[in-house]
């Protein structure tokens, strides 16, 4: 089965649901570090796709300068 594509905004509302959960009171301290784990790899993927982003914002303004 192929991997599904990175999602942003699934990103940001995951790492949302993990806050929410990690404010919990009674969280036990193994589930707080699997969420942790899971939020900072979350974390990595909303970065990577952020940079992408931004790359490509980049190319599209020098492939516009160059049409100028």
């Amino acid at each position: 089965m192929a991997k599904k594509k990175f999602s942003i905004d699934e990103g940001f509302s995951q790492l949302d649901d993990i806050l929410k959960n990690l404010e919990q009171e009674d969280i036990k301290l193994a589930d707080a570090v699997e969420l942790y784990t899971k939020g900072v790899s979350t974390l990595k993927e909303c970065k990577d796709s952020l940079d992408q982003v931004e790359k490509e914002l980049i190319i599209l303004e020098q492939n516009g300068e160059n049409n100028e």
